[in-house]
């Protein structure tokens, strides 16, 4: 399993199979996306994604941690590289396609004057989907490859730290 890529360049996490296998309705109500229409919005899901990802506490912590040339200044901090995520390659292939759906595919055909409309109520679902999702994978903290080697070894890793209070 991996993602999709024009040569050596990174386009997306999903490719339009991956969309079109997860709700396959949608594209035969709408049958004006094209698959060339569905890979762009792919690729700019995925870049999205990948700002989103840079952006976290969890990112900023982890690169500071490993490299100390940045001296904690946020205009040093690195982008995050896709050839470097080397575990949970399904779930991100999911935050491709919860993203997509949701911002891009959906509020295309939506009817946002009926709130209760079927797109309206799916946008809602993938982006509660892709929330839930996107937390899960930052809280996990294992899916970085930081010193290229082409796997995550165990020094890699950093999960959330959670403080769990037990209420009697």
């Amino acid at each position: 399993m991996s993602f999709n890529y024009s040569g050596s360049t990174f386009v997306s996490f999903a490719s339009y199979g991956d969309v079109t296998g997860r709700d396959q309705r949608f594209f035969e109500a709408n049958e004006g996306f094209t698959s060339l229409d569905v890979t762009g919005l792919l690729t700019q899901a995925s870049q999205r994604i990948l700002t989103q990802l840079r952006n976290t506490d969890w990112w900023k912590s982890y690169q500071f941690s490993r490299n100390s040339s940045l001296n904690n200044d946020m205009r040093l901090l690195p982008n995050v590289n896709p050839d470097y995520i080397k575990a949970r390659e399904q779930e991100f292939k999911d935050l491709n396609i919860y993203f997509a759906l949701s911002e891009y595919l959906y509020p295309r055909v939506a009817d946002f004057g009926n709130p209760e409309s079927a797109e309206v109520v799916k946008i809602q679902f993938y982006r509660d989907a892709y929330n839930k999702l996107f937390t899960e994978v930052i809280e996990s903290g294992d899916w970085y490859d930081f010193d290229e080697d082409g796997s995550v070894e165990t020094a890699e890793k950093q999960p959330v730290k959670l403080n769990l209070i037990r209420v009697r």
